[in-house]
């Protein structure tokens, strides 16, 4: 039986569909009578959702006239639908992934777990060039164009989807372009401490081992559609959908919560790390 929930690399190949059917110029309606399809078929496949068989989706794009290299690109992302876990190997850094921007921009609720470094949403421009000089070395690299792609993700600082913030203490005192970076630094990350949508919690040194020490990553929620856990890799994004991944890293937000300093102590913490 087709899928009929929708995933992120489902939601990524439906997005590429609905593109080629707006360019045919079409309704949904009137494309869906032309196949002889029932529109709720249609209808699914663009929302990410399946419903449809690889005939099927092939009728579709002949119908539309679709290149044999968008051809190839799309069925291979129809059979990635049927995997648990979506693996993205990106030409760039992974948190500039257009699929993980698209499921932010989705998501109502978004939790970072940071434990190297500042995370990427509350990063001043100079942070992110020092991280860049520091993990770029002797390579050329164009830092304009990083940096507003990284930038891009403060579009999504918004009242309607709440932010939580968990960081190690580690994180905040790793002098990451001198003093005056990580001044401007701290300072940006009390700002935005200040919106009751955002939640900045510092997890102390002082604990010892902790529940995060496998590593960092993010869980995306979403209002309709389940949850999404991401993984940032150095040269790879990986999505993770299954109940039993779900479950694990449930269980580490929860203990990191438990073991996290709360809002106001974390306040003072980063207070402290400016004098």
């Amino acid at each position: 039986m087709p899928r009929r929930t929708s995933t992120v690399v489902g939601r990524e190949f439906g997005d590429a569909v609905r593109g080629i059917i707006e360019q045919t110029g079409m309704t949904h309606r009137q494309l869906a009578s032309e196949l002889g399809w029932d529109e709720a078929k249609l209808s699914d496949m663009v929302r990410g959702k399946g419903g449809v068989t690889e005939a099927e989706l092939m009728q579709l794009l002949g119908f539309c006239r679709v290149k044999p290299p968008v051809i190839e690109h799309l069925v291979a992302l129809y059979r990635e639908t049927r995997e648990l876990g979506h693996l993205k190997l990106p030409d760039g850094p992974p948190d500039q992934l257009p699929t993980l921007l698209s499921q932010e921009r989705l998501a109502n609720a978004i939790i970072v777990w940071s434990m190297n470094l500042v995370p990427g949403h509350l990063q001043t421009a100079d942070y992110m060039q020092a991280v860049i000089d520091g993990e770029a070395r002797k390579r050329a690299v164009d830092y304009n164009k990083i940096i507003a792609a990284k930038l891009e993700r403060r579009a999504l600082f918004h009242w309607s989807r709440t932010f939580r913030f968990y960081i190690h203490e580690q994180a905040l005192r790793l002098p990451v372009g001198g003093p005056k970076v990580m001044t401007d630094q701290y300072l940006h990350i009390l700002a935005m401490a200040q919106h009751k949508y955002i939640t900045v919690r510092v997890l102390p040194v002082s604990i010892g081992a902790h529940a995060g020490v496998s590593g960092s990553f993010l869980k995306l929620g979403y209002e309709k559609l389940e949850p999404v856990i991401f993984l940032e890799g150095k040269n790879s994004g990986l999505f993770l959908e299954d109940a039993k991944s779900l479950a694990v890293y449930d269980s580490v937000l929860k203990a990191l919560d438990s073991q996290a300093m709360d809002p106001e102590q974390s306040r003072q913490l980063i207070n402290s790390m400016l004098t």
